[in-house]
């Protein structure tokens, strides 16, 4: 059967069993539009720019372990994009982007909407191609989907001359392949496990430290199972949030700049630290040189390039984080060797003095809504259950906190670029992706505006998504560091001449609330909540000063915080044994 490169890219899409993609139309990419027309398998979402379109399908792939599929034009469709292909690249997801390119013979001429896709996405895409033969069309994305999905996950470009959309070939779609320069590995090594089960068990003082890459994997059941099986004290980072429940015993909560006090505390005075699926970024470990100074360190993860990266690692294991950690369980317990139960007994001890510090506290006899009053609120107006994405600053911060998240895949942000704007249209991907469930946007005034223009593809699609807007009329996380480290000297942070929220959602279509007494917070949540059918836009005007604690600065170590000024000074810590 022959088909033209377009109906080809389409009919790809299909055979991968991709539902929704995610795109806006142009010159260059409308063969591939026109097939998308006749085509009743692939639904297209329009949205209103490209930045919310990649944006949109990193929500999606998130939400589901699915790729998400893009389809932008040429010039500055694939440039407006790029923003959310780093986002996705640095955050591990799995997309595909197609973009419309010029024909083959203008390439290289300057010719109208031209721009090296290839060149301009190389560093921030897993891989990318730029087919310039039909005949090559449907293996190239298969190799797309491949790559964007097998071991460290990552955004995929295929870039697809207008010309070449329009020639014909015989379609044929490989059912499977395999690339001489690409194996991942996904088991671990034997004896590297064996090394790992050693350190510990005989640990006095463990900690295992999940990060995102538990999540990509879904190693949550896994990771669950070495923890409550050893009883060790586990934490996260941002990204990791869900794969060990919040509340459990074990789980002392985010790490890093902005985690709690205990986490920090334990991660500074282990013996012993397992890493599965995290890249030890600066936001985790503050100043290198003083991190978990007296540890051995086991970090597992699927990308090899991540190990010893950053910090220096003593038992390395490259795979797959579920596969691995299986295999660390079966070996625990073929042992006869059990853990040191007075030393564990000790450290628990220990990490309770630090858990008595209550490095969350806030004022909560204000009478100006507090941000995490409102955080706490949607908790209990969603019963934990929500889908909940952010943008990025100390709204972010605060959800991570104060959410309490319990599930993977339900917490989506922007980790590794901190990406203003992301939260909005990351929603919509998550919504389309969950048509029933509950899915809220936790976002600051200033990254709202980033991408409010996707309100209207909300309304096009009828997506409930409940807006909780922390209004404190500042870019939050700019302000407070200018507050703490330049003299507060708020150089252009303040936010003046902001629109109407209220009136502006209203004028989109959807349901505005504007909050501005504390007693007020829950109700507002819950009549949102309850609003299934609408997007609800809820402007909650919040304390100006209110700052995120703990903090690590630049330059201090885990055991260093800054913390919440009506909290005192935490005990002097004794030197650990």
């Amino acid at each position: 059967m022959e088909l033209t490169g377009a109906d080809i890219v389409v009919r790809c899409l299909q055979d991968e069993g991709i539902e929704h993609i995610f795109g806006y139309p142009g010159g260059a990419a409308l063969h591939i539009y026109d097939a998308l027309y006749k085509n009743d398998h692939v639904k297209h979402i329009l949205v209103r720019h490209e930045q919310g379109a990649a944006h949109a399908a990193d929500g999606y792939a998130r939400a589901t372990g699915k790729p998400g599929v893009v389809l932008v034009t040429s010039g500055p469709g694939i440039t407006n994009a790029v923003t959310g292909i780093a986002t996705a690249y640095m955050d591990s997801t799995p997309m595909v982007i197609v973009s419309g390119q010029v024909a083959t013979h203008l390439i290289g001429d300057d010719a109208f909407q031209e721009v090296d896709a290839v060149g301009i996405t190389r560093p921030c895409v897993k891989h990318n191609f730029l087919v310039k033969d039909v005949r090559d069309l449907a293996t190239t994305m298969k190799k797309a989907f491949y790559l964007a999905s097998s071991g460290r996950p990552g955004p995929v470009l295929v870039d697809v001359p207008k010309d070449v959309t329009a020639h014909t070939t015989e379609y044929i779609y490989p059912s499977s392949l395999s690339m001489r320069s690409y194996a991942p590995v996904n088991k671990g090594h034997p004896k590297q496990i064996r090394r790992a089960t050693d350190l510990l068990l005989n640990a006095k003082r463990p900690i295992v430290y999940s990060g995102g890459g538990v999540v990509l994997a879904d190693a949550e059941e896994e990771l669950r199972e070495l923890v409550r099986l050893l009883g060790y004290p586990c934490t996260s980072t941002l990204m990791g949030l869900g794969a060990y429940p919040a509340g459990d015993p074990l789980f002392l909560g985010m790490l890093g700049m902005h985690g709690t006090y205990e986490a920090n505390m334990a991660m500074h005075g282990c013996d012993v630290m397992l890493a599965v699926g995290a890249r030890f970024d600066d936001r985790v470990t503050g100043e290198l040189s003083k991190f978990s100074p007296g540890s051995k360190i086991i970090h597992i993860d699927a990308d090899p390039s991540s190990i010893g990266k950053n910090v220096r690692t003593d038992v390395p294991i490259v795979g797959d984080a579920g596969r691995v950690l299986a295999d660390l369980v079966a070996d625990i317990k073929a042992r006869t060797q059990k853990p040191d139960e007075q030393a564990i007994e000790q450290w628990w001890d220990r990490i309770n003095e630090w858990r008595r510090v209550d490095s969350l506290a806030y004022d909560r006899e204000s009478e100006l809504i507090k941000p995490q009053e409102v955080v706490e609120a949607l908790y209990s107006a969603t019963g934990g259950e929500a889908f909940v994405t952010s943008d990025v600053g100390q709204h972010q911060m605060w959800t991570a906190q104060f959410y309490g998240f319990k599930q993977t895949r339900r917490w989506i942000n922007s980790g590794g670029l901190g990406t203003m704007g992301f939260g909005l249209p990351a929603a919509m991907g998550v919504q389309m992706a969950h048509p029933g469930a509950t899915v809220a946007c936790v976002t600051g005034e200033a990254s709202i505006i980033m991408c409010i223009q996707e309100l209207s593809t909300c309304r096009q699609y009828d997506l409930p998504i409940k807006i909780i807007n922390l209004n404190n009329r500042y870019m939050g996380m700019v302000r407070q560091w200018q507050e703490f480290f330049y003299d507060r000297r708020y150089a252009h942070s303040y936010m003046d001449a902001l629109p109407d929220f209220v009136a502006l959602a209203e004028a989109f279509g959807h349901t505005g609330m504007r909050i501005e007494k504390s007693g007020d917070v829950e109700g507002a949540l819950r009549e949102a909540v309850n609003l299934k059918d609408r997007l609800v836009f809820l402007d909650f005007i919040t304390d100006q000063t209110e700052n995120v604690y703990p903090m690590i600065a630049a330059g201090a170590g885990h055991n260093e915080m800054h913390l919440h000024p009506g909290i005192g000074a935490p005990p002097r810590e004794r030197e650990l044994a």
